[in-house]
């Protein structure tokens, strides 16, 4: 994979991966409770050691595989979470499954480290298929962390306003036509 090519897959696994956590910045924004620096650090760290223990365990899958093939069934797997992600927004367009279910977690450091896992949960799944398709993942984690940092100051000043509501709606289906973007990728490129 060129240097370009591994940029554009990292990012792009970065930004999909994290558009939950915009959309759970963005209700805790709308609802005025700020994250503390040191809450948005565990989150970010929590959340990239599961994403990098995944990507690790299908860089090893991978290692048995063909590389040909681990490629192209990793890149299918993202394709079909991407999917299904498109799929879970048809279903409840409103975007409002769940909302708000968690402000009342962010308090505590307890509450904090769930909500984390929570959020790696999906990272879980993708990282395993992207770790097959030779996302690194070292670039992949690094990336995560910061992406993550990011969505959640994003998320925060969106939920201040009319267009983060607006995009929170739509983010599962642009999260899962990201992946399927880069489940192509992936696969046949």
């Amino acid at each position: 994979m060129g240097i370009w090519s591994t940029v554009l897959a990292v990012g792009m696994f970065a930004a999909s991966c994290n558009l939950d956590t915009v959309i759970l910045a963005m209700g805790y924004g709308a609802r005025g409770i700020v994250l503390s620096r040191g809450h948005s650090l565990v989150l970010a760290a929590v959340t990239t050691g599961i994403t990098w223990f995944s990507l690790a365990l299908g860089e090893a899958a991978a290692g048995v595989l063909p590389p040909a093939l681990s490629a192209v069934l990793g890149g299918m797997v993202l394709i079909g979470i991407g999917f299904w992600f498109v799929l879970d927004y048809l279903r409840d367009p409103s975007g409002s499954a769940g909302e708000g279910a968690d402000a009342g977690r962010a308090g505590s450091l307890e509450g904090c480290v769930s909500l984390a896992a929570a959020l790696a949960v999906n990272n879980a799944g993708v990282g395993m298929a992207a770790g097959v398709t030779g996302i690194s993942p070292g670039w992949a984690a690094a990336a995560n962390f910061l992406a993550t940092l990011a969505a959640l100051a994003l998320g925060r000043r969106l939920g201040q306003g009319l267009v983060g509501r607006l995009l929170g709606r739509c983010a599962l289906a642009l999260s899962g036509g990201m992946l399927m973007v880069l489940g192509a990728w992936e696969a046949f490129l």
